[in-house]
């Protein structure tokens, strides 16, 4: 088989674009807010885990 030549790294521009673009009728949610909730279902889970 023969090599091909130019050996070009993919660039991830537009992932970057797209991850940046802000679009105004996405949700926004503050990440602590989404740890806040998982530690709470998870001590939810817990404690009825532990009830029954």
């Amino acid at each position: 088989m023969a090599k091909k030549s130019g050996g070009r790294l993919i660039s991830s521009a537009g992932l970057v674009n797209y991850y940046e673009s802000e679009d105004k009728r996405a949700i926004h949610i503050n990440p602590y807010m989404v740890v806040a909730v998982a530690l709470a279902i998870s001590v939810i889970i817990l404690v009825l885990d532990f009830l029954f």
